[in-house]
């Protein structure tokens, strides 16, 4: 017998009606948290609606990564946000953040809240006077430090020590699995109080944030309907992925799909893309069949930092310095290495289906923050108030201090938004997108990019609403894969600029391959750009050029495009070697949100960080694999 998903609180009905309606604590600033801000919104509209559906797709900007109170290390930073004020600030409702009122000028289209599964249970506890375990003397102490210094050695004791190591545990103030399930089912009901199909979409999702010796393998668990399991198993109960998969499955089987997203590889110790499984085994078909079935996307960037590429591993590819959070390595006895990093990921990837038949690294792409002040899509560069309450939360501490065992502030990026090209705005719609890869990434921008490849588009498409219906009707979209028939592939690319953001520079694809030796190799094709440049007798473009006032923190859209549109057909394509491509759009030069911090609050630029960068927007990509 299937086991129904989980639909209620495991205390009787009466106590729940007792904690919506007066259950409080009182944070360290003084003011009042209630169980009932997390559930006041009654708008239960998850139920079947009439919306119409776009059979050419719609792109939808959203959050796939963002921590509320309930994750102890977002309220041991200050955080008092629910995951209901999350949904509400991603719809466009001003919050108060650190003291200061906070609001941003464009709804998101979706969200997933994700708080970390370790933990959870302990922050209702910590949260509600009704909750099993709320006047353990160790809660009542978290509930009254104040100093930052007083936080981190908190967190360092209660926390790192045990979710970075090889056993995690839970603390001494751990009341059972009640209070995780309990935490559980309030994020899963704001989700559905705020779940407005076809105009804005609340995903069932949580963190798994498995850290073994320090090795960010964190996954994001999205799913896909109006309902979610019992309680989300963290690292503490799943010690490593392959164990994640198999639950996954059993949901699954119970009538709950989900996909896990992956994020930071740059910080996983090279673990994210590994050689071997958990066991130390020569990774095989097996493993590569359920991990490709189970993770379809990878988190391109976030606050620490963008895993494309890392210049010191790419010096040939000329945007390789972008966001590259160096200071991750400051901690944890972290180092880069070139398989820390997602392109290649996808070569090693290509590899694997070259020897075992299927790609366990076959990512499409998708954007998050990470944002720990429940600030879900907080991504503009002009208005960065940090992302990990007292850490970064003032001016001074994003200029000479860092995030705890991660990332010096100033080095921090904004993050990144998710693009999925959906149907319509509804839950199996976004998340349907995600499961076949037809997502993108950008740094912040609302950027649109659409790419498909195929051996019989037309290659003088100058409309992108011919070009997107070629490109179905005559090839695949980004997440694809390319008929082992093709012969010469033409990849057929269109990027419009965020309406409210800068012009666009130029659109590049990136290939991948490995040859019949399995050797690894790729190329970067600069297809279409801006200003009538011409490249110089090596194939090389001009930069853009720079319209950036570093004293003002301004920049004009005198250079660059509003919209771009190029194909370019792989002459060099051999039917016997692995392959993958993705396109990459780049804005021309604007400041940097340290830029726009120094000059609002009258001080000198930061000289080890970029005063200006060029923000920029990834397609998942699309693949080639040979006939058996």
């Amino acid at each position: 017998m299937k086991k129904k998903p989980y639909t209620a609180l495991p205390f009787p009905a009466l106590l729940l009606v007792l904690l919506v309606s007066c259950d409080t604590t009182e944070n360290n600033k003084g003011t009042t948290f209630s169980e009932s801000s997390a559930v006041k919104t009654e708008r239960n509209v998850t139920q079947s609606v009439s919306v119409k559906a776009n059979p050419m797709l719609n792109a939808y900007f959203g959050e796939t990564h963002v921590h509320t109170a309930y994750s102890l290390d977002a309220y041991l930073g200050g955080t008092r946000l629910t995951p209901a004020d999350a949904y509400r600030y991603a719809q466009g409702e001003a919050v108060v953040v650190n003291g200061v009122k906070h609001q941003r000028k464009r709804p998101l289209d979706f969200v997933a809240v994700t708080d970390h599964a370790e933990y959870m249970g302990e922050m209702y506890s910590a949260l509600y006077k009704s909750a099993p375990g709320h006047n353990h003397k160790l809660l009542k102490e978290l509930r009254e430090l104040k100093a930052i210094e007083e936080r981190q050695k908190w967190f360092l004791k209660y926390v790192v020590s045990s979710n970075r190591s090889s056993v995690p545990k839970h603390p001494p103030f751990f009341a059972g699995q009640e209070t995780v399930a309990s935490a559980w089912q309030l994020n899963i009901k704001a989700a559905n109080d705020y779940n407005q199909p076809g105009q804005f979409t609340a995903l069932i999702a949580y963190e798994w944030s498995a850290a073994p010796e320090g090795g960010n393998l964190h996954r994001n668990i999205i799913f896909r309907g109006d309902s979610g399991p019992e309680y989300p198993v963290s690292y503490i109960d799943i010690r490593r992925e392959e164990a994640l998969w198999d639950w996954m499955k059993k949901q699954e089987e119970m009538g709950l799909p989900s996909l896990a997203i992956p994020h930071n590889s740059n910080a996983s110790k090279s673990m994210m893309f590994p050689a071997v499984d958990s066991e130390g085994k020569p990774i095989d078909a097996a493993y590569a069949k359920k991990r490709q079935y189970y993770e379809p996307l990878i988190e391109m960037m976030q606050t620490k930092g963008n895993s494309e590429v890392h210049r010191k591993f790419w010096a040939a590819d000329e945007f390789a310095d972008f966001e590259n959070a160096d200071s991750i390595e400051n901690s944890s006895n972290r180092k880069f290495t070139k398989n820390n990093f997602v392109r290649e990921g996808l070569k090693l990837g290509v590899g694997f289906a070259q020897s075992l038949g299927s790609n366990p690294f076959k990512s499409g792409f998708i954007g998050g923050t990470d944002n720990h002040n429940g600030l879900a899509g907080d991504v503009s560069e002009n208005n960065f108030q940090g992302a990990h309450g007292l850490e970064d939360g003032s001016v001074e501490r994003r200029r000479e201090a860092s995030v705890s065992g991660w990332i010096n502030s100033r080095d921090q990026s904004i993050g990144s938004l998710a693009g999925v090209w959906a149907t319509q705005n509804t839950r199996n719609s976004i998340w349907d997108a995600m499961k076949r890869r037809e997502t993108f990434a950008t740094s912040g921008p609302r950027i649109q990019v659409r790419f498909f490849g195929g051996e019989n588009l037309p290659t003088n498409i100058n409309n992108p609403e011919t070009l997107v219906k070629a490109g179905y009707a005559q090839g695949v979209p980004m997440g694809g894969d390319l008929s082992q028939t093709v012969s010469k592939p033409v990849f057929n690319v269109y990027a419009s600029k965020d309406p409210d953001g800068a012009n666009l520079d130029r659109i590049q694809i990136i290939k991948g391959w490995v040859d019949a030796r399995g050797e690894r190799h790729e190329k970067i094709m600069d297809v279409t750009w801006s200003d009538n440049r011409k490249k110089d007798d090596n194939g090389k473009l001009p930069p853009v050029g720079n319209t950036v006032d570093l004293k003002a923190a301004t920049y004009t859209n005198d250079i660059g495009a509003a919209t771009l549109t190029g194909s370019w057909t792989d002459t060099s394509f051999k039917t016997n070697e692995h392959s993958f491509y993705y396109a990459r759009v780049l804005e021309i030069p604007t400041p940097r949100w340290t830029t726009y911090d120094a000059v609002r609050n009258q001080l000198p630029l930061l000289e080890d960080v970029p005063a200006i960068i060029q923000e920029r927007a990834w397609s998942s990509p699309i693949w080639y694999q040979p006939a058996p």
